[in-house]
């Protein structure tokens, strides 16, 4: 790993650990501008609400999980079912780990891995507090899995992936741990046009889930060449309101978008 993606790895941790020690939502994706602002749970349920997220999702007892950090929904693309074996890469505090974990029921299982303590400390107390008992936090880096191969169902994963500075090897290591038949269910942000020079040279901007964004192009040959199938990747209907604010003094609409990444293995 080069000193840069150290130095990026470093800046993404600092980031989202601030998010949970300070208790502030909109610090992570897009939203670095944000912190201290007021009314922070009603903004990260607006923002939520832009990603796809029912009413009745942002109402329940899970959204003290939710930090607004997101670009989309992906259990509403997963299709869950029950008894399902479920992984969420870069869980954070848990949000979409819990909606998953009401789907597969009691017979099945959500496992989150984040590399963040803090995050993983403040999910590990929500599924306490909640008595959510088919769930299961783990301390981990998505380019090395703490999982067995072959061992899950279904990969979810949300606005994560970009921050990655080895995306290749993150898809490599979901394609092992999935089983035979296994999906991706992935909301991500793709670049839509290369990045002014200011903007690429400011490490917040990658932390803040723009820059680290790659091409669909680039993406479809990671998905091809590891022989993933049935592969999609659509333009999220509300990605300019998600994504519009996440840079300021360009039109950042015209250089990233949310997407919804689908495949199988």
């Amino acid at each position: 790993m080069t000193n840069k993606d150290l130095k990026i790895k470093d800046k993404v941790k600092k980031n989202y650990t601030e998010v949970v020690t300070k208790e502030k939502s909109g610090c992570g994706c897009g939203s670095s501008s944000c912190c201290g602002s007021e009314n922070e749970e009603a903004k990260a349920k607006e923002l939520a609400a832009k990603m796809d997220y029912s009413s009745e999702e942002l109402e329940s007892a899970f959204a003290e999980a939710n930090y607004g950090l997101g670009c989309g929904n992906p259990g509403a693309i997963a299709e869950l079912k029950p008894g399902e074996t479920v992984l969420d890469l870069g869980c954070g505090a848990g949000f979409d780990v819990f909606l998953a974990a009401r789907k597969v029921g009691e017979d099945g299982k959500v496992i989150g891995v984040d590399m963040t303590a803090a995050m993983i400390e403040k999910a590990k107390a929500n599924a306490k507090k909640n008595k959510v008992d088919n769930v299961e936090f783990i301390l981990g880096e998505i380019e090395e899995l703490p999982l067995a191969d072959n061992s899950v169902d279904v990969i979810i994963s949300n606005c994560v992936i970009n921050l990655s500075p080895a995306k290749k090897k993150v898809f490599s290591e979901a394609k092992r741990v999935l089983k035979s038949g296994g999906r991706l269910a992935i909301s991500d942000i793709i670049k839509a046009e290369e990045f002014p020079a200011a903007v690429e040279s400011d490490l917040d901007n990658y932390s803040s889930c723009v820059t680290g964004s790659i091409v669909r192009e680039e993406l479809l040959s990671i998905l091809k060449e590891l022989e993933f199938k049935n592969i999609e990747i659509e333009r999220k209907e509300h990605s300019d309101e998600i994504v519009k604010d996440w840079v300021s003094g360009i039109d950042i609409n015209k250089y990233i978008y949310s997407a919804y990444i689908s495949a199988e293995k």
